[in-house]
Formats: structure tokens, C-alpha cells, sequence
């Protein structure tokens, strides 16, 4: 697929989503680029932030809608551990749970940072978790990471002396229906700013990942032996950061196959507590193997044992290789690479699941760059009433 022409991918309803699935170890790359120009005035904006706290924690709170959520899911695992916690505290929450009910997710006396990502920044829900946000917390500042210069959001950030807008790579503006470069960068882009380890390490872990990047299209052949198995369920499950990663994961296959392959995430540990009833034997389960040896070992238990069962169609670890390793099958990255910590290790895996969900999308006969044949799903969502919010 990643070696077929454009006017064969076009043919095939693919030619954009698979365009940007393949060119995002670039636009990590430029990622890094865009933050190195603005870390002065970032810096700055942030200065403010914290002083305006007076002495107090600020609260970070990542929000989106969907794809722009799990962003927020997949980096704050991380972030809690390698983050400035002594300035910050870094939280996950959708605009659709903060716009539907602010008073249990925003509190009017913390001190509080609203990052919002968002591809377009039109939709609804976006723009209202911004309102309500300013209309709850005394104390409120924005950073609005999005992919487009042109949206509602950056256009307000514009005009607004608490609201500082990073934008990522233009070609991260995904046109495909489904968020492939633009959720990677925007995490990229927010690991960049929150991340306390050294610019040297961090432009070390986006060399990395970009060659890791490359290697899932060399390998893609690998990929396609995996989708060309008998299945019609698959399940996602990982721990940490790689654990929020899940999320977006299924939400890959489910949009790309229009429902029509049947999905579920879990943390590996939590998999056994219920939801490992979903697998039968036509099932293909992926583990996402975090690098931190102690965290590594509950993944790969829960690997071995769903192996072991012998009803799963497959099982498989993606990952790096490390001194304990699954039995089974696996995408295991080249051993050339450095280790990785789980943030920026999921930026390299979400590439191998994208691949999974546009090969399966075209296995099944559907149009990965238009999935939804109903039209009932959009790109960006369509018909949400706000209702004012009166504090």
C-alpha cells in the first residue's frame, strides 16, 4: 500500500489517509522544529501562568473531543512521572464531560491551565469547553495546540491575553476522515513543552521514533500477514501511557471499518477482569510492551496467558525488544533503536495500529478516506446544540 502509486491509492478510496499515516515521522521532525522557534514566548507564557498562581500548583488539564482526548490519555501517564509535578498536575478530561457537566470536572478557585487540542478547532464541543471554562475558574489560562491557523480556536487565541496558541506542522491539518499526523504531533508537540528532560534527550527520542517510523512502512508487508488472518474482533490493551494509547487504537479500526469490526481497549492488567470474555476464534489481541521492566512484565503475562488459552485467531506484542520478551508473534521494532519511555514509545506503535486499521479497512472492501458509507459520522461533528451554561 505505501508503495502504490497516488492514482492507485485514489482508486482505492485510500491515497489520504495513507499519505498521512506514512508521512508523520517528517512532520515529527518539523514538530521539533516549531517548538525550538517558539520556546522563548512559550516559556514566557508559562512564567505568567505559574506566577499567577501564587505559590500554588497549577492544574493542567488536556481536553478534546475523541481523537484530540486520547491525546490527553496517552501523554498524562508520562507527564506524571517525568513533568515539573512540583508546578504542575496534569489531568485528562474530555470537552464533551467538561461541557456536559463542568462543576465535577472544573472548580472555581484552582488555578487552572485548559490545553486544548483540536485538528480543526471548529468543533462544538471545543469551543464551548473554552466558554464554560473562563465562565467556572477564576484564575484561567489557555494553550491551544491545534493544526489549523484558521480555526475558531486559534483565531480566538488570537485576541486573548490568557490563551497561547502553538500550532503544528500545516500538513498535520489531517484531510482524511480519520486523525492520523494530527494526534501524533499535537502529543509530540505537548511532550515537548511539558517534559522536564533535556532538549538533547528529547530530540534523541524524536530521531528514534522516526526512524521507527520508517521502519513500520518498509515493514508493512509484516502488517499485511497479520490483517490477512481469519478475524472480525480485535483488542488493544497496553499499561501506562500505553495504556491510554488503547483508546485511540480501536478508535482507528472501529472508523476505518465503519463498525464493521467489532473492537475493545483495556489496560493488561484490567483485560482479565471481564472484558477478556470479548475473545473468540476469530480474534487478533495486540499488547503494546512497555519499555520499564517492572511495568513490562504485567503486559507480557497477560500476552502468555491469552496465548496459552488458544482461542484467539492471534496474539501479538508491539513493541521493542528487552531483556524478557513474549513467546508468540510479534512486531518487535529493530533492536538498532534506543529504549524508549512509554510517551514517546506510543507515537512509534500508533503508526503500527494505523497500518492495522487502513489494511483492514481495505480488506473488508470499505474506503478508508470515507468510511462511513451512511454519512452519519462526520470529520468534524455536525449537530450539537450548545446550551448556554449559567454559573
Amino acid at each position: 500500500m505505501f508503495s502504490l502509486t497516488e492514482e492507485e491509492l485514489t482508486k482505492m478510496g485510500a491515497e489520504i489517509t495513507a499519505r498521512e499515516i506514512k508521512q508523520q515521522p517528517e512532520l515529527w521532525e518539523e514538530t521539533l522544529e516549531i517548538h525550538q522557534a517558539a520556546k522563548n514566548e512559550m516559556k514566557e507564557f508559562l512564567e505568567k501562568v505559574k506566577e499567577s498562581a501564587h505559590g500554588r500548583r497549577v492544574r493542567v488539564v488536556f481536553t478534546g473531543a475523541g481523537t484530540s482526548q486520547y491525546v490527553g490519555d496517552t501523554i498524562v501517564p508520562y507527564l506524571n512521572a517525568n513533568g515539573d509535578s512540583n508546578t504542575y498536575v496534569f489531568q485528562s478530561i474530555g470537552t464533551t464531560d467538561l461541557v456536559a457537566r463542568p462543576t465535577e470536572y472544573l472548580f472555581e478557585d484552582e488555578p487552572t491551565l485548559l490545553v486544548s487540542f483540536a485538528r480543526s478547532g471548529n468543533s462544538p464541543e471545543s469551543i464551548a469547553a473554552v466558554d464554560v471554562a473562563n465562565t467556572v475558574v477564576k484564575n484561567i489560562h489557555h494553550l491551544t495546540i491545534t493544526c489549523a491557523s484558521d480555526g475558531t480556536l486559534a483565531k480566538r487565541s488570537e485576541k486573548e491575553s490568557n490563551n497561547f496558541m502553538l500550532l503544528t506542522p500545516k500538513r498535520a491539518n489531517d484531510d482524511g476522515f480519520a486523525m492520523t499526523g494530527s494526534f501524533s504531533c499535537m502529543a509530540l508537540s505537548a511532550l515537548l513543552i511539558f517534559d522536564t528532560r533535556t532538549i538533547e534527550q528529547k530530540t534523541n527520542y524524536i530521531h528514534t521514533i522516526s526512524d521507527m517510523g520508517q521502519e513500520v512502512i518498509q515493514r508493512e508487508a509484516e502488517i499485511q500477514a497479520i490483517v490477512d488472518r481469519d478475524f472480525e474482533r480485535i483488542v488493544y490493551l497496553g499499561s501506562g501511557s500505553l495504556s491510554g494509547l488503547t483508546r485511540e487504537a480501536q478508535l482507528k479500526i472501529l472508523e476505518l471499518t465503519a463498525g464493521k469490526i467489532a473492537t475493545v481497549f483495556d489496560s493488561s492488567m484490567g483485560f482479565r477482569h471481564g472484558p477478556k470474555s470479548f475473545v473468540n476464534e476469530r480474534t487478533l489481541v495486540f499488547d503494546f510492551v512497555n519499555n520499564d521492566p517492572y511495568t513490562r512484565d504485567y503486559d507480557l503475562d497477560i500476552l502468555e496467558e491469552v496465548k496459552d488459552d488458544e482461542i484467539a485467531s492471534g496474539v501479538f506484542a508491539i513493541g521493542q525488544a528487552g531483556k524478557r520478551n513474549f513467546s508468540g508473534d510479534q512486531f518487535t521494532f529493530s533492536e538498532k533503536t534506543k529504549l524508549l519511555p512509554d510517551g514517546y514509545l506510543a507515537l512509534a506503535d500508533i503508526m503500527v495500529a494505523q497500518t492495522i486499521a487502513i489494511l483492514t479497512s481495505l480488506k473488508i472492501k470499505n474506503t478508508p478516506d470515507t468510511p462511513s458509507p451512511s454519512g452519519t459520522v462526520n470529520r468534524v461533528v455536525k449537530g450539537v446544540t450548545i446550551h448556554e451554561y449559567k454559573k
